[in-house]
């Protein structure tokens, strides 16, 4: 079984992007299980020794496995290749253009939540001057 890396050359950030990403969620998850296993009794092991023990298995498989699915199976390693070409094909937006949009979306928010409030408050008058509202 070849353990080189597929493709070396390309999808370099995708890559790295996506082993950076496994990472963060397995080292959370490591202490997750470090946490859990020191309650495991197994003859007379120190607690610590367990935990630290059972975290660095389940590391080096989870990492293992990530090495193998980002660097060595050709088929994943063709996705994450063609990912990084299709993004490579996206018109990004600008940073004006950034800019005008989150104001548009602001001052519509803006807009659509002083008509709600002014609605509420017309409705409110007007089912407390009728009194179906007990507005007390």
């Amino acid at each position: 079984m070849n353990l080189g890396v597929y493709k070396s050359g390309q999808g370099y950030y995708t890559r790295m992007g996506t082993v950076v990403g496994v990472s963060l969620i397995t080292l959370l998850g490591l202490f997750w299980v470090a946490g859990y296993a020191k309650s495991w009794k197994f003859l007379d092991l120190n607690p610590i020794y367990m935990s630290s023990g059972a975290a660095t298995l389940v590391g080096i498989v989870v990492f293992s496995i990530m090495y193998w699915v980002v660097f060595v199976h050709p088929r994943s390693v063709d996705f994450l290749v063609a990912t990084e070409g299709e993004m490579k094909k996206v018109n990004w937006s600008t940073r004006r253009e950034i800019v005008g949009s989150t104001a548009t979306v602001i001052v519509t928010a803006a807009v659509i939540t002083v008509f709600c409030w002014t609605i509420d408050y017309v409705f409110a008058f007007l089912f407390g001057y009728i009194k179906v509202l007990d507005a007390g």
